[in-house]
């Protein structure tokens, strides 16, 4: 039976369009959405696994099989540092209840609790999107730091997105179970445990870049790893300083008050 597809409007009479590739037009039923959720889980999964149990074996090898062309059996890694970061977010807030225990240090160290709601309000809320967003500066900062080591800005894009699904990955799987045991405990514990988490960074980093790049020496990543560390306190002290400037052009000298500890 001849059939007329219903995106260029040429007469078909086989499964696809000869001219535009369009499928043949077929109601969508009950058919069609099982095969359809059933083609999402299976391809998904696939993917999905896969590739985190790559890069929990070897990050550094990992992005260097990917860049390189091996790409057919790997979830993407930009969407996949969104996925965690998702995963990650909905863990600290549903079952480490990190909201809660983020009120409790803001409290201990008397700092108005509004403050505290708007805080963890931005960082719950945005916090997928945050890290996505990292990832084209902090990949500024490593092209120039590796410039000379032959891979352009677009790959480090890459390469941050997969330093930083291990990193997701390192939380997830250990971090926050240590944590959880500790939620109704120590609130100091607490907040210096997840404080001294963001020292593995550096580690991985070495790790990473050792493996991506192995025919430099681990001096010349340590050395890189360093500067990167560096310019990274620099930038944060600028950025610091740029939020109390910009506050106070905003809203003048009173708002940053209410961020000071009572006496």
């Amino acid at each position: 039976m001849e059939n007329t597809c219903q995106n260029c409007g040429t007469a078909i009479t086989v499964n696809f369009c000869g001219n535009c590739g369009q499928k043949k037009f077929k109601r969508i039923d009950r058919k069609y959405l099982i095969d359809e959720l059933q083609y999402l889980l299976l391809h998904t999964n696939k993917g999905f696994f896969y590739s985190i149990k790559k890069i929990l074996k070897n990050p550094g090898k990992t992005a260097k099989e990917f860049i390189d062309g091996s790409r057919v059996n790997h979830y993407k890694p930009i969407m996949l540092t969104f996925v965690l970061s998702g995963i990650s977010t909905f863990i600290s807030f549903k079952f480490l209840k990190m909201e809660k225990i983020m009120k409790a240090y803001y409290a201990s160290l008397d700092i108005p609790e509004s403050t505290a709601n708007n805080m963890m309000t931005f960082l719950s809320s945005y916090n997928s999107l945050l890290m996505l967003l990292s990832i084209p500066f902090i990949s500024i900062i490593t092209y120039l730091l590796f410039r000379k080591w032959k891979t352009n800005f677009y790959e480090h894009i890459i390469m941050n997105s997969y330093i930083q699904c291990f990193y997701l990955l390192f939380t997830i799987l250990l971090l926050y179970p240590i944590l959880f045991f500790l939620k109704d405990g120590n609130v100091g514990l607490f907040i210096t445990i997840t404080s001294l988490s963001m020292l593995s960074i550096p580690v991985i980093m070495v790790w990473f870049y050792k493996d991506f790049f192995p025919e430099k020496s681990i001096g010349d990543v340590i050395v890189k790893v360093v500067f990167f560390v560096l310019i990274g306190i620099v930038l944060y002290v600028v950025l610091i300083f740029a939020f109390v400037i910009g506050t106070l052009v905003m809203y003048g000298p009173e708002s940053l008050r209410e961020l000071a500890p009572k006496k």
